[in-house]
């Protein structure tokens, strides 16, 4: 029954964000936010006292922490690939130890694995970093385009 309404509720938010994105000045992954949300009230219902199987919300957040991964990485294009790697390798494992520490209801934990993650990511995807060849053929281009007219 849980996965069902699990399930259901992905959908629905899902489809209402999509709706939402077409007048909203901004945009909303609109599976993330489905699944975010739904982890979100499962969560909040646990800890309201109803009885949740914590596996389903355990897995919806092991997604959304991969999926905050794959977000962050796509807009950090000029970082070199050891370093956005070793940024994924701290990362990712962080998250799923903050996601379990809020099962757990560990909030210390909780409160250094966010710092951690705050702060890896500043260091490590901050700044400029050396751009790929691809960018700097780009660059080329452009500065050759306006170079000529």
């Amino acid at each position: 029954m849980l996965i069902t309404l699990t399930t259901v509720s992905m959908l629905a938010i899902t489809a209402l964000v999509w709706l939402s994105n077409r007048i909203l000045p901004f945009k909303v992954c609109p599976i993330c936010a489905g699944v975010f949300l739904t982890w979100s009230w499962l969560l909040g219902a646990h800890f309201l006292g109803y009885r949740i199987d914590l596996t389903v919300p355990a897995l919806l957040m092991g997604g959304s922490v991969v999926g905050v991964a794959y977000q962050l990485e796509k807009r950090s294009r000029n970082i070199s690939g050891e370093r956005l790697l070793l940024w994924k390798v701290l990362f990712i494992p962080a998250g799923f130890a903050a996601a379990y520490s809020v099962l757990s209801e560990q909030w210390t934990v909780l409160l250094f694995a966010v710092v951690f993650l705050f702060l890896v990511s500043f260091l490590l995807l901050s700044g400029s970093g050396k751009p790929d060849s691809r960018e700097e053929a780009i660059e080329d281009i452009e500065k050759k385009m306006k170079d000529c007219c």
